[in-house]
């Protein structure tokens, strides 16, 4: 992955994708091989690398008893920003995202999809230079998700990248500028997204090969 790269990370459930973005977090540890994000080992230099990542999973584990303000503060504090600028952030993203009358709400009062933002919040709060997702859309309205992709691309305008994997086709065919297959753990086609879809739909592509690499 470079800078400015939106990578979307496909494949079917069990592939392997969630374990892959974990390992990359740091969160799940691996036996084998070495990954960097920026040039630093995630193994040798766990906390440089987390000081610099943004982590949503799939199904975000967020503290319940802390009100949406306090758990977004707390996130902050973690991560060195500086009042102004969380300030400005938070008032930022709450009001894109309509969570700012929720945010003196305790968590675990939240829907799933208010939760959803509420990390996606967070994760930009300290601008990751790399943004890891596990499944973003899923539980976001259209407008949020309309939302989301928006602040991707102006992460990645600003030097960041995006490593996030889906089950949804047509978005990371528009939205992803490269693309990896994975099936049973191993990549089965990756690139720039032209060049891997070439004249088919994505969901073509992503059937016949998964057809074929039997």
């Amino acid at each position: 992955m470079e800078e400015g790269d939106i990578y979307g990370f496909i494949g079917h459930n069990g592939a392997g994708k969630s374990t892959t973005l974990k390992a990359v977090c740091g969160v799940l540890a691996f036996e084998e091989g070495e990954i960097f994000i920026d040039g630093h080992s995630v193994k040798k230099e766990p906390v440089f690398c987390k000081e610099i990542t943004a982590y949503i999973p799939d199904n975000p584990d967020l503290y319940p008893h802390l009100t949406g303000v306090q758990y977004l503060n707390f996130i902050c504090d973690i991560f060195g920003v500086g009042k102004k600028e969380r300030n400005e952030r938070i008032e930022r993203y709450a009001d894109l995202f309509e969570l700012t009358p929720n945010l003196s709400d305790i968590i675990s009062s939240y829907s799933h999809g208010m939760k959803q933002k509420l990390a996606i919040i967070g994760a930009f709060s300290h601008e990751p230079k790399l943004l890891v997702m596990d499944e973003p859309f899923v539980g976001l309205d259209p407008k949020a998700a309309f939302s989301v992709k928006e602040l991707l691309r102006e992460r990645c305008a600003a030097g960041g990248a995006v490593f996030y994997s889906t089950h949804v086709l047509e978005v990371a065919e528009k939205l992803c500028n490269k693309i990896a297959i994975v099936k049973g753990g191993r990549l089965v086609a990756d690139g720039e997204t032209k060049s891997v879809v070439g004249n088919e739909s994505l969901e073509e592509t992503f059937l016949e090969l998964y057809e074929n690499e039997k």
